[in-house]
């Protein structure tokens, strides 16, 4: 009998544990010597429509998954950031190229005079959260506020492997849009929910990370969320987790059957194992959704106030999505929640929990060759990866833009040598131009805006890409999935990924991470000389790499030649003539060929970032 109840618990403890885990994504919490925190959310938002205040209750489930004792908490408090005199506020002013988003062209196109929008804000048009109370397991906290940032004193230490409640009362502003998060867009969306809400700080093997709020990017950590937001009946809301109410709600959910008294309805959406919760809201939403075949379903919401043309831009955009969802599956690896939803809201695009703010009120294919398929990548490179955007924005930005464009080059079957061309040009002309900065920069510290994204957008993607040259297009396919596969609902950094390529390629790759990704060494190769069958090759550039080289015989045939670097103790799959290898220490490289020579071409595919592409081909009649 004991042993038919012990069978029985652990039936009942399997099909508990299946049926759960087909709803929800897998939980991680410390594997061997990985281990990252936990925070689920429970929040209670009453949200005036017409004041744009709103009140919160909010309780925590904190568990210390570290090896280290915390004597204290940090909260981000990022509405505080649209506030004048806020470090937002102060960067805007203090940048020589400002962004249109922050900043207000007073003068002229010719002679610009810029003015930060954040500074003119009137006392009712600010952001703010303002926290009224906070316990530790039921227990009151000292705590102070500098800036976008709560500073919490714990009465208790959290040992290893504790669990705390903090339990918090706070009231909020929406501000007047600016940046991402406020009310009343340019494109008249009433609510854009972004990062409103106070949320814990990220503590890693690295210590805390409690970054003022500037302008850019994201860490947070990983928990269950469960919010109940009350709001004015005649608003539909879209964003992050499962509406637990639908026939309550209807709003495009489902067919309203429960009957409400007042004016105001509460949505119940429940959001496992995110690291942020997103939500919009507006009176004048259209709300449709499309099941993807074998995966999750679309939602679209949309204002029903834009022209006809733009409202048959969303209806098309739909299927669009779909497919392109399919895509990144196939490539990266299989989305894990039930739904994902496409929001009008904000003011640009911008990825979130299990959905995405954008603009409207554009051209279809702009709207989805610019916009949503950069922040559908985003949905596996930086929601699902969740690399620490702050230290390591190339991850997300470079890996999504990456992504972005090789899946447009597949869907409008362009078939180009080179899809990422666009970018390997941006980088191009900041590595030549003397001001470029390495991407171990943070964020917020480039020194001018176009540096900050064509390091974390372009010169992200070139990493990617011309990792495809060093290791093969094939490993490196195989390489994103295993990043995937073993960092999905973790924060990865650029090691692991490093990591993975080596174990998949069988190559060493810590040089390419080194001078790449954390020095502004320059790849630069030449044909230096051709002698009827010899070729002398040299290395201008700090940055040295493996060479592909085809070289046109006077015959009219060619021949493809690979030269490995010896760095990488091993060679890429290929069908060229493999060469002896050539090390960094050595500036020139010559060796002999089978016929006399008619042209030298260095990499004929153009995916090594090579900062001069005029010394790369050489014909023999030329002088040398």
């Amino acid at each position: 009998m004991k042993l038919l109840s012990v069978i029985l618990s652990f039936f009942t403890l399997f099909v508990f544990t299946v049926k759960l885990t087909a709803q929800t994504p897998q939980m991680v919490y410390k594997t061997n010597t990985y281990w990252q925190q936990q925070a689920n959310y429970t929040m209670e938002i009453d949200m005036d429509v017409t004041s744009y205040l709103f009140d919160g209750k909010q309780s925590i489930d904190y568990t210390n998954n570290s090896p280290d004792t915390l004597n204290k908490v940090f909260y981000h408090l990022y509405f505080n950031a649209f506030q004048p005199g806020s470090e937002m506020d102060i960067k805007s002013q203090n940048i020589a190229d400002p962004s249109s988003r922050l900043n207000e062209n007073v003068g002229t196109k010719e002679d610009p005079v810029y003015e930060s929008k954040i500074s003119k804000l009137k006392p009712h048009e600010i952001g703010y959260i303002n926290v009224k109370s906070l316990f530790q397991n039921g227990i009151a906290l000292t705590y102070k506020v500098e800036g976008t940032i709560l500073e919490v004193q714990l009465n208790q230490p959290i040992k290893p492997g504790e669990q705390v409640k903090f339990d918090m009362v706070f009231e909020g502003q929406v501000p007047v849009q600016t940046r991402r998060s406020g009310r009343n867009s340019k494109e008249d969306v009433a609510l854009s929910m972004a990062q409103w809400y106070p949320k814990i700080a990220e503590y890693d093997d690295e210590g805390w990370h409690a970054y003022s709020y500037i302008g850019r990017e994201f860490y947070g950590v990983w928990g269950n969320y469960d919010v109940k937001i009350t709001i004015d009946k005649n608003y539909t809301i879209g964003g992050t987790g499962y509406l637990q109410n639908p026939e309550t709600i209807g709003h495009g959910y489902a067919e309203k059957t429960v009957k409400t008294e007042g004016d105001k309805l509460t949505w119940h959406f429940i959001a496992p194992n995110v690291h942020d919760f997103t939500w919009a809201a507006d009176p004048e939403y259209n709300h449709d959704t499309l099941k993807v075949e074998n995966g999750p379903t679309l939602h679209f919401f949309y204002k029903n106030t834009m022209t006809s043309e733009q409202l048959n831009n969303w209806k098309q955009l739909q299927s669009k999505a779909a497919k392109l969802m399919t895509y990144f599956n196939d490539m990266i690896g299989t989305y894990p929640y039930n739904q994902y939803s496409i929001i009008q809201a904000g003011d640009s695009g911008m990825e979130y929990g299990m959905c995405t703010f954008i603009r409207g009120e554009v051209e279809l294919k702009s709207m989805f060759r610019s916009t949503v398929s950069h922040e559908m990548a985003h949905t596996w490179f930086q929601f699902l990866l969740a690399s620490n955007e702050a230290k390591h924005e190339w991850m997300d930005e470079g890996f999504a833009t990456y992504a972005e464009y090789k899946a447009m080059d597949w869907f409008y079957d362009e078939n180009k040598a080179n899809p990422w061309k666009k970018s390997y040009n941006r980088y191009r002309t900041i590595a030549n131009s003397g001001l470029e900065q390495p991407l171990t920069v943070y964020a917020d510290r480039y020194e001018l805006n176009r540096l900050y994204s064509t390091a974390a957008y372009h010169k992200g993607c070139v990493f990617l890409a011309q990792l495809a040259y060093v290791i093969g297009e094939r490993d490196l396919d195989k390489t994103i999935k295993s990043y995937y596969n073993d960092f999905v609902f973790k924060h990865p950094k650029p090691i692991d990924f490093i990591r993975i390529a080596e174990k998949v390629s069988g190559l060493e790759l810590d040089w390419y991470l080194i001078d790449f990704a954390q020095t502004t060494n320059t790849i630069d190769y030449a044909v230096k000389t051709i002698e009827s069958k010899t070729i002398t090759l040299e290395r201008i550039g700090q940055m040295a790499m493996p060479i592909d080289l085809r070289v046109t015989y006077k015959d009219g045939t060619t021949e493809d030649f690979y030269i490995p670097l010896r760095e990488m103790r091993g060679e890429k799959s290929t069908s060229a003539t493999q060469l002896q290898d050539w090390t960094w220490a050595f500036p020139t490289y010559s060796f002999e060929t089978s016929k006399t020579i008619a042209t030298v071409q260095i990499d004929p595919s153009g995916l090594m970032a090579d900062v001069n592409l005029e010394d790369n081909l050489l014909s023999a009649e030329q002088k040398n």
